[in-house]
């Protein structure tokens, strides 16, 4: 194996390297390759957004400590089955053998290979055997995404056990920050002043500056909201609108009617994001979607919308399906549209040509959304874009507009942050055979669910107004081309958004509805602005009275039981403004 062929190694392979990039390092590879030579460390943390490239990355280092004879062997620890041959495909690229076959049983590998791709829970099972296999030989540890060792208790322990005596130790992580206390191993931590003790990475690539150099696509989000109706276990009747003020129960089984396959909001959802594959792929001619579903019936279900939509049937991956790696890497080479998977192609999955992304999942954990995310966002030629239909519902729509802020993994804090909820996470990512339990978990059946386009969410800004399925207003932003700058993205959405409100102006203004009485118009924008907190309360897991006060902290005035409409207005705006905005 050769520094020389690890050199030549495509950013992120199979020939979809960044304009410009290839045959070299793109820039923040190199220079996180820089730095980590200029230190020679033991441990180094690399925290770079999903589609950066940090396999190659990783790779270069690896072959660059083998040639220099710092290393004998090289140890791959993943999260998942799949990665672990993912990773053995791409070092074999660069004529490093990695065995993803590696069982405990085993104790030892051929010497054909130069080293061996694990998952963190085999560590767990055997952490003396792999410490054992790492003292007999001067070791890289490469631990792709980190946060991963913190899942559970006896990761953690596994991986300090089984690593403590590597030689070198090469952490890699997209996203890592975690609600819980629980340390990550080998990561350092500083305090940051308030008591509490932040991660600190040596190297650092948001989605942000990659964005602004190419390496990953723009993602717009096209937020569907709609009328839903249910029956509870009660045998009442209830009616409610997705992307309105609701309260918890109502968002929960709001979100959970339009999820149903009996429904039609996914059924016009999946025919929108079919739409929207077409014209992409008059760009992109290879272009697929995807379907994040729930459980498994959903899967199953949604496969079959797709057939009626396009006459195509589409590859459905489970999770407890021992083929799945195989699904995934045939479609990842072929032309078929859609894709449609219960979770497990999440972080690190590798299948760049997804472009459409139907976010069908009640799951709503940051690290699920920014890993969901991620599985579109890795870039082959300068000017792809992704697009994702997500519901409108206050938490995704926060996470959509926060695409770019970046976090840390912080210990010795009182309470969660962002819903930073990584009990949830953890379920999320285990088999699932049952629908997700939205709020009530008894019989609950959907009567009615049908979708509206809400609007679409970029870079922050907010861009269209309410429309129906299929209205030339949904298709100004379904119809978008494929290949465009993420300045062009913006300058279009501002485009269409202007066009429209201008054609509305032109039709002239509806008749006014009647006017309200002061006690009812009071009545109603405290009922809305009741409802807006309780959505916040939702997403950040503040007390009603906390988020009340913050309020009248930031717009003035008493309680709310003696303030004004236009009081209660100004904090309507203040909240809506805490939703959308980049923090």
């Amino acid at each position: 194996m050769s520094v020389s062929a690890a050199s030549h190694l495509s950013p992120s392979f199979p020939d979809r390297a960044a304009w410009g990039t290839a045959p070299k390092l793109r820039a923040w590879q190199q220079e996180a390759f820089d730095l980590y030579f200029r230190r020679e460390p033991r441990d180094f943390l690399t925290v770079a957004t999903p589609g950066a490239g940090k396999t190659t990355y990783a790779l270069r280092i690896a072959s660059e400590l083998l040639s220099r004879g710092v290393i004998r062997a090289v140890t791959v620890v993943t999260p998942t089955e799949h990665l672990k041959r993912q990773w053995a495909d791409a070092a074999s690229r660069v004529g490093l053998g990695i065995d993803p076959e590696f069982k405990n049983s085993q104790g030892a590998t051929s010497r054909d290979y130069t080293g061996v791709a694990i998952t963190y829970a085999q560590v767990a099972m055997h952490p003396a055997l792999h410490r054992a296999r790492t003292e007999a030989r001067k070791t890289l540890v490469i631990f792709d995404e980190i946060h991963h060792a913190g899942d559970a208790k006896s990761w953690g322990d596994g991986v300090r056990e089984a690593f403590e005596p590597a030689t070198r130790r090469l952490s890699l992580t997209g996203t890592p920050f975690r609600s819980d206390d629980s340390p990550i191993p080998f990561v350092t931590y500083v305090e940051d002043g308030d008591g509490t003790m932040r991660s600190a990475s040596d190297y650092s690539y948001g989605y942000g500056p990659a964005l602004r150099d190419g390496v990953v696509r723009p993602v717009i989000f096209l937020a569907y909201s709609g009328e839903m109706k249910w029956r509870t276990r009660a045998g009442d009747e209830i009616a409610a609108t997705l992307g309105t003020p609701l309260t918890k129960d109502q968002l929960s089984q709001a979100w959970r009617a339009a999820l149903d396959p009996k429904g039609d909001w996914i059924r016009q959802v999946i025919h929108a994001a079919d739409r929207r594959l077409t014209e992409v792929r008059r760009g992109v001619p290879d272009a697929g979607g995807l379907i994040i579903a729930s459980d498994h019936e959903s899967a199953r279900a949604y496969a079959r919308h797709i057939r009626t939509v396009t006459g195509e049937g589409a590859t459905i991956v489970l999770s407890d399906d021992p083929g799945a790696s195989k699904k995934i890497k045939e479609f990842s080479v072929s032309q078929a549209r859609w894709l449609v998977a219960v979770r497990m192609v999440s972080e690190g999955v590798d299948i760049p040509r997804l472009a459409v992304g139907v976010y069908a999942t009640s799951t709503s954990t940051p690290l699920f959304f920014a890993q969901a995310v991620g599985r579109f966002v890795r870039a082959r030629k300068r000017g792809e874009m992704a697009s994702v239909f997500v519901p409108s519902v206050p938490v995704l729509m926060g996470l959509a507009a926060e695409m770019e802020e970046e976090r840390d993994h912080v210990l010795g804090r009182s309470q969660p942050e962002d819903g930073l909820d990584d009990s949830l996470l953890e379920r999320a990512q285990q088999e699932r055979n049952q629908p997700d339990a939205l709020g009530d978990e008894l019989p609950f059946q959907t009567l009615e669910a049908s979708a509206t386009f809400d609007r679409v969410l970029f870079d922050g800004g907010e861009f269209g107004t309410a429309a129906a399925p299929g209205s030339p207003e949904e298709e100004d932003f379904i119809g978008l081309p494929g290949l465009l700058e993420p300045d062009q993205v913006a300058s279009l959405l501002r485009r269409r958004q202007a066009d429209q409100q201008a054609a509305k102006r032109r039709k002239g203004a509806p008749e006014p509805a009647p006017a309200l009485a002061p006690h009812e118009q009071l009545a109603e924008l405290r009922k809305e602005l009741n409802g807006l907190v309780g959505a916040w309360n939702h997403r950040t897991g503040q007390p009603h009275g906390v988020i009340h006060a913050e309020l009248r902290r930031s717009c003035g005035g008493p309680a709310i039981a003696q303030a004004s409409a236009e009081q209660i207005k100004e904090r309507i705006a203040m909240i809506r403004k805490w939703a959308t905005q980049r923090r």
